[in-house]
């Protein structure tokens, strides 16, 4: 599957995945949807590797969902790259609480917030590579 078969929206260099209940993540065409670790595996072979996941609506996650959100950002993280969560719901936020991920993931209550953040987050590393040199 090429990165230009999954439903990405882009803001600036930041894939947005907008994900449902079974952290799957839609197709531009049909109906169909494949899970956050292909989609995953698909942007980051494609060089983008800066990528938010928008829970909107999304109430609760399964104990396979919540392997799958944490095998992703684990691939994310071994390619150098930030995987964020935005727009969860109450319940999601507790789940992530109690489930302790709250430790692993970045997350922001907009989109706009959670965006901006990456911007922050590359201008920091800048700054500190530019100081080691």
């Amino acid at each position: 599957m090429t990165p230009a078969g999954i439903k990405a929206r882009h803001a600036g260099n930041v894939s947005i995945l907008d994900a449902d209940a079974q952290v799957r993540v839609g197709l531009r065409f049909g109906g169909s949807s494949v899970s956050l670790p292909s989609a995953v595996d698909s942007l980051i072979a494609a060089g983008q590797n800066l990528i938010l996941l928008n829970f909107q609506g999304v109430a609760v996650l399964d104990a396979r969902g919540l392997g799958e959100l944490v095998s992703a950002h684990v691939t994310v993280e071994k390619m150098g790259g930030q995987l964020k969560i935005s727009n969860p719901t109450r319940a999601l936020r507790q789940l992530l609480v109690t489930t302790k991920l709250v430790t692993v993931f970045e997350i922001y209550e907009s989109e706009t917030q959670a965006v901006e953040s990456f911007a922050r987050s590359n201008s920091e590393v800048s700054n500190v590579d530019q100081g080691m040199n």
